[in-house]
């Protein structure tokens, strides 16, 4: 199996605090084949003795990692993201163990992403919108609380693993697991900041509209998120989609200016 399939992931921490934390990371990286490093406005040193320290001889994986403003820009052009998270949210989400979600990232030509959220928070409702799917660590309820090293490792864990079974075995595409149906595996060939756009410009026209209104606007654009990441859209569907909303402008300008005529 082509060791693409790893280079192919990026792990993403968004706001991280700790270089103790970020420098485990980059060990833990190494040692799972991991390459590529996301830092969203890092709160941290990455060039700090104490991150370098942490990781020993996967420095060069800190020195590269990307550093960035915003989670979608370090969402630029993968296709599939998985969100850790143990929130509950004003929409149901779906939440899925390690060894069932994390094998759907391993897929070929397909950029994909794992994302963490800072050690005192995790992440917000606003940065979980860019998933599709949900990771959470089952652990002890009385005492849940992960450190974002740890739930790095685990996740990552999960990876390398899926990824040796695959190795082992060229002729399989995935894992096969009962828990995992083939239709997972279809490629997302939409990336993620194209979605984006599509939301955005989704949101603007109904508003514009009145189909929603700016108070209930948050919790229907996450129903309609939802809805689409089930399609597994491909980029020319999406443009479909967005030329159906230029329509809707251009009959509703058009309808308005008869109306004043």
């Amino acid at each position: 199996m082509n060791q693409n399939l790893l280079a192919n992931i990026r792990i993403v921490l968004v706001e991280p605090a700790g270089a103790l934390n970020v420098g485990s990371i980059a060990r833990i990286m190494k040692n799972m084949g991991l390459t590529q490093l996301v830092l969203v406005k890092p709160r941290c040193d990455r060039y700090s003795e104490e991150a370098r320290q942490m990781a020993v001889h996967a420095v060069d994986v800190l020195e590269n990692a990307l550093i960035v403003d915003s989670l979608p820009a370090a969402l630029t052009g993968c296709q599939r993201a998985i969100a850790t998270t143990v929130r509950s949210r004003s929409v149901p989400i779906k939440l899925e163990t390690p060894p069932v979600v994390i094998p759907w990232l391993l897929t070929p030509n397909i950029k994909s992403a794992l994302l963490f959220g800072a050690e005192d928070r995790g992440l917000s409702n606003d940065e979980l919108k860019y998933a599709q799917r949900f990771v959470c660590i089952q652990s002890n309820p009385a005492y849940p609380s992960l450190n974002l090293a740890q739930a790095v490792a685990i996740c990552t864990y999960e990876l390398y693993q899926t990824w040796l079974k695959m190795s082992n075995n060229p002729q399989q595409t995935v894992i096969s697991k009962p828990e995992i149906v083939a239709k997972d595996f279809m490629p997302t060939n939409a990336p993620i900041d194209v979605l984006e756009g599509y939301y955005q410009h989704l949101e603007a026209v109904l508003l514009e509209i009145g189909y929603l209104y700016p108070h209930t606007a948050p919790v229907k654009m996450e129903k309609f998120r939802r809805l689409y990441n089930k399609a597994n859209l491909q980029p020319e569907e999406v443009a479909m989609l967005r030329g159906i909303l230029r329509q809707i402008r251009w009959a509703t300008k058009n309808q308005s200016n008869l109306r004043n005529d």
